[in-house]
């Protein structure tokens, strides 16, 4: 029992933040009135307080909640002094966070059992009876410690995804673009589920980044992920996070995308490519807003909007049962394709200045635009990568060019041509570029068909269209 059955005066110097959320504490002990007296230390300076009364409880409590720290009895059947209940459970627990501070308490307190309890992950010991101000102190320091903890990965895990990620202005003025502007202005306010379709290249992303900038989720992150370039083994650690051991290489706890996107938007690009496996596991945190890291068994609620991406036939591939039918009515409340960029010519001006004004000011060349001559051949040549291969054949021009307008012998789009005699004065790379441009244009876009006719898997074509910015 405590040493003051009289709790201190409340002071705004014990007192955390009152603006933050009041931190959340779980207490385990197998007595009735160790946990009142819990209850009437901690409540009036601001904590909310949980008690159980074994260590079953507490795992169960734990995998279904989530606290700032948590306070453990060591002994909990009658006569026993060992400990052994309580490090069990305090191995358990930080197995489940490593971030989570535990501190440990018994009235049987010796060196040994204390030197075992920091050893497995204890932050403090505390022997009964306690005092007040000890406790009191221990937890605002070990709280503190944990918000900053949990602020720094998130921070950290949120930097490396989006510090090489940079927002492209949506350009669309053509004719055949109208529909899709009018669609985005209607839908983005709303919370629906969004599936962006069209051919690889037509600009998806920046649609989804236009929907999420006009949407009330604005403030708050937009994750991107290729779900369609995970393998298998890393797809639930990518999305949902780990926990540290989980398997081999966890090392850490590692905070997943669907968690990065909390009260924003979680981009799910290349949705078509997931396998059917994983596709169930998705299913669930979509409906559920709910999910575990890998190798947890707490469940996290979410708070996140979905819009995804395809260039696949989805309702084909549902036919064929490559693609979970209740999944797709789960993301395609809206769909909105995108039209290829042949189909949109108009904006090909626009686009092609856009990109030159902004890789003339990366690359510091003193570029103005392009010669009349130049911006026919972007007009006349099909686009089989889209988008993409317009803003890379643009910064290769930008390198490329002696003079302050863009010549069409900078563009490069000469290799959509190849004269066999010249084949052996090319590089391999020069060959496969020009190969799968063909491709690409003989199949109109369709990476799976040019995949195929190439001899390669889709994952394989991606990584070389990535490569030579098709």
């Amino acid at each position: 029992m405590p040493t003051s059955a009289k709790p201190p005066e409340v002071s705004s110097s014990t007192l955390l933040t009152k603006a933050a959320t009041p931190p959340r504490i779980l207490a385990a002990d197998d007595q009735q009135h160790i946990l009142e007296a819990i209850e009437l230390l901690l409540r009036p300076q601001g904590y909310k307080v949980d008690v159980v009364r074994s260590p079953e409880m507490a795992r169960e409590v734990l995998a279904s909640a989530a606290y700032d720290a948590v306070l453990i009895d060591l002994n909990y059947s009658r006569d026993t002094t060992s400990g052994r209940e309580g490090l069990d459970l305090l191995s358990e627990i930080v197995a489940l966070d490593s971030t989570l501070p535990v501190i440990v308490m018994t009235a049987w307190g010796n060196v040994a059992l204390a030197v075992e309890a920091m050893r497995r992950g204890a932050r403090d010991f505390i022997q009964k009876p306690w005092e007040n101000e000890r406790l009191l102190s221990i937890l605002r320091t070990q709280v503190e410690l944990h918000r900053v903890l949990q602020q720094a990965e998130r921070l950290a895990a949120e930097n490396r995804l989006l510090s090489a990620q940079g927002r492209q202005e949506f350009i669309a003025t053509a004719p055949s673009m109208l529909p899709v502007l009018e669609a985005i202005t209607r839908i983005a306010p709303s919370e629906a589920s969004v599936l962006l379709t069209g051919e690889h290249g037509t600009g998806k992303e920046v649609a989804a980044h236009t929907i999420h900038s006009l949407s009330l989720r604005a403030s708050r992150p937009m994750i991107a992920v290729n779900t369609g370039g995970l393998a298998e083994g890393v797809f639930e650690s990518e999305l949902f996070g780990h926990v540290k051991g989980a398997f081999t290489d966890a090392r850490t706890d590692r905070i997943g995308r669907f968690e990065l996107a909390e009260g924003g938007t979680i981009f799910l690009d290349e949705i078509g490519n997931v396998p059917l496996r994983q596709q169930a596991k998705l299913l669930r945190v979509i409906e559920s807003g709910e999910m575990e890291r890998v190798g947890s068994s707490r469940t996290k609620k979410i708070d996140v909007r979905v819009i995804s991406a395809t260039n696949s036939d989805l309702p084909a591939a549902c036919q064929a049962g490559q693609f979970r039918e209740d999944l797709l009515f789960r993301l395609n409340t809206v769909e909105i394709h995108l039209p290829a960029l042949r189909e949109r010519r108009e904006d090909i001006p626009a686009l092609a200045m856009h990109f030159l004004s902004h890789y003339a000011s990366r690359y510091r060349r003193q570029v103005h635009g392009l010669e009349p001559s130049a911006l026919q051949s972007l007009l006349q040549y099909s686009w089989p990568g889209n988008i993409r291969e317009l803003e890379h054949t643009l910064e290769r021009a930008i390198l490329m060019c002696r003079t302050d307008q863009i010549q069409p012998a900078d563009l490069g789009l000469g290799l959509q041509r190849p004269q066999a005699q010249n084949l052996e004065e090319l590089s391999l790379e020069s060959v496969e570029t020009i190969l799968i441009r063909k491709a690409l244009q003989r199949f109109q876009g369709n990476v799976t068909q040019a995949a195929e006719a190439l001899g390669l898997s889709r994952g394989a074509l991606y990584r070389r269209m990535e490569k030579y910015g098709l």
